[in-house]
């Protein structure tokens, strides 16, 4: 275990010198935006990231590094609680060691790390509740009160955490663990899981129910791309390391299979059941990922004692040598290791294509966890020109209109260096922060078209262009627009929201 936790303090610093390299994620904004409107909800989220995002504000700062400290943090945690399962099912040395380097160079939990996602923080959640339903099977039922409790914490982080604990439910009523659904500390751990969601799900009742609008607006729209199963499983292994396959796949077989592992058949169903649900579901490719790590462990347990049946005792460095250096090969992918061009030119090298999971990325030079890093300072600053020519006396009523979260989170962050006031859009949680008190006399808007805007303003002037050749939205235009043809900004509001 000493040296796992190397290996996941390894795991941080790498992430601490490599995590500003770039420049702030999209999603980083909305988050970053969100924790400055605490709620027990949002409109494509539930309250924890940012709710972490605010105390991690407050106690590091805003750089690059300071804000993705969380998700370094929670990733290399994994490393650690991935090896405890293993010991659980039964590894030694090896076993831990194997299943601590697996986790370490699959690029989904070096990406993981690398931004401020609550992708980043769902591997740690999903593997307190596999570790604690280990505990509950091998040593004492009131371990199900502890899976309760990161259950909710995970239904109040990201909702998918639900095929989890389907997936293990299924599990043990085709497995002989059936019995513990008769056990009263299984059913608290449920109450305790429920008690902690509650809030959010009043939240969601209250405001409607706009997730699941969401997401039905998503799939009306084509936006992702929907792969069939066999492609959903060979995106799995690229997400995962194409050397770390066997280790998982031998991990799903164990657990369905071996007699070593026959306690814990529950978690070979719930990876099936996870697996099932997100084809059907027509999930993006990273959905399922928070799962592995436990494929991780029960394979490298397999492994070994594969190895110490055989006596091939040479296996052991090699196969740990082979995963490094194959790691350090794929990390450019993830991690900002190279600089932008150079990042292309090896791009380009690949002997496979990334996988884009919205038709929208396909465009971009950059795939697009790295083109959303880009372009945002650029259109601060144009809109700071805009923002220039607007007279003093006419600025407290003079809104900021974005399209979408990025593009109103990045004014919202860049903004006050410049004067802006905080901005406004119809995407997302924006709608429900609604338009204050802005009478829509004076706006500037981003990222519209003058014929449309003609139609609503008296007088619409171009200001100019923002682009960065590596961004995912390139050539924004800045409008400076006074005179509303439409009334009010409150009764134009409701035709502006913008939930895919």
């Amino acid at each position: 275990m000493l040296i796992v936790v190397a290996i996941a303090v390894g795991k941080l610093a790498f992430h601490w010198v490599f995590n500003n390299r770039y420049g702030y994620f999209r999603d980083e904004f909305n988050y970053l935006s969100c924790g400055d409107h605490l709620a027990w909800g949002y409109v494509d989220q539930p309250p924890l990231l940012p709710f972490l995002v605010r105390i991690s504000r407050v106690m590091l700062g805003d750089s690059l590094r300071s804000i993705r400290f969380l998700p370094a943090l929670a990733t290399s945690a994994v490393v650690v609680l991935a090896a405890m399962i293993a010991r659980e099912f039964g590894g030694r040395g090896f076993a831990l060691i194997l299943t601590a380097v697996a986790v370490l160079i699959a690029p989904v939990y070096l990406s993981g790390g690398s931004l401020l996602t609550t992708n980043s923080l769902e591997p740690l959640l999903w593997m307190a509740c596999v570790y604690f339903a280990v505990l509950a099977i091998k040593h004492n039922a009131r371990y199900w009160l502890c899976f309760g409790v990161a259950a909710g914490l995970g239904m109040e982080e990201k909702y998918s955490i639900a095929v989890l604990g389907f997936g293990i439910v299924v599990g043990l009523l085709l497995t002989k663990q059936r019995s513990a659904l008769k056990n009263k500390w299984f059913w608290l751990g449920g109450a305790a899981a429920f008690l902690i969601f509650l809030p959010n799900l009043i939240w969601n009742l209250n405001n409607h129910w706009p997730f699941l609008e969401l997401m039905h607006n998503i799939r009306s729209s084509g936006r992702d791309v929907q792969l069939p199963a066999f492609e959903f499983f060979t995106q799995q292994v690229l997400l995962l390391h194409p050397l770390t396959a066997p280790i998982w796949i031998t991990g799903v077989a164990a657990l369905l299979l071996s007699r070593r592992l026959k306690d814990y058949r529950m978690l070979g169903w719930s990876y099936l059941v996870g697996f099932i649900a997100f084809v059907v579901l027509k999930g993006k490719n990273y959905y399922l990922a928070p799962i592995y790590p436990m494929l991780f462990a029960a394979g490298a347990t397999s492994i070994e004692n594969g190895i110490v049946r055989s006596r091939q005792v040479w296996l052991r460095p090699a196969i740990i040598v082979l995963l490094i250096a194959g790691g350090a090969w794929l990390t450019p992918i993830v991690v900002p290791v190279l600089p932008v061009n150079n990042f292309i030119s090896y791009m380009n090298k690949l002997p496979f294509k990334l996988p884009r999971s919205e038709h929208s990325h396909e465009r971009a030079v950059l795939p697009q966890h790295y083109a959303d890093q880009f372009g945002w300072q650029e259109m601060a600053a144009m809109t700071a020109q805009a923002w220039a020519r607007v007279p003093p006396e006419e600025r407290p009523d003079c809104g900021i209109f974005a399209q979408d979260y990025g593009q109103a989170g990045a004014i919202d962050f860049f903004g006050p260096r410049y004067g802006l006031p905080p901005a406004l859009s119809g995407h997302q949680t924006y709608f429900l922060w609604g338009p204050r008190n802005y009478s829509g006399n004076c706006m500037i808007v981003l990222d519209d078209r003058k014929e449309v805007l003609d139609q609503l303003f008296e007088d619409v002037e171009y200001v100019g262009t923002s682009d960065n050749p590596y961004a995912l939205e390139r050539n924004i235009p800045v409008f400076l627009c006074k005179g509303s043809k439409f009334g009010s900004l409150q009764n134009l509001w409701p035709k502006l929201k913008k939930w895919y």
